[in-house]
């Protein structure tokens, strides 16, 4: 489920760099990779929270399901950067409604 979408206006692999800086710092397990899509994982335990352009010309932050690990990525990138936040989530297209 997509929950929000971050606003920028530079080509998202020119910000891959300054989002994986600043989520390796707020998060202490942290993945991430640039090609052809930018994507960072955000790891706590069994919960996961992908913010990638896997989708959108955008970073999306997404997870298979709403909780405290989605909304806790939320406020902590909303602290450095402007997000559109959705009041519903999204399903992406490979999910089932």
């Amino acid at each position: 489920m997509v929950f929000a979408e971050m606003v920028y206006q530079k080509h998202y692999s020119d910000f891959h760099a300054e989002l994986v800086a600043f989520v390796g710092r707020t998060f202490s397990h942290v993945q991430s990779g640039l090609q052809g899509d930018s994507w960072v994982w955000i790891l706590d335990g069994d919960e996961k929270v992908a913010i990638d352009t896997f989708t959108s010309m955008k970073h999306q932050i997404k997870s298979p399901k709403a909780g405290a690990h989605v909304q806790n990525v939320i406020e902590a990138l909303r602290r450095q950067f402007q997000l559109k936040v959705y009041e519903q989530p999204e399903l992406e297209g490979h999910e089932d409604a």
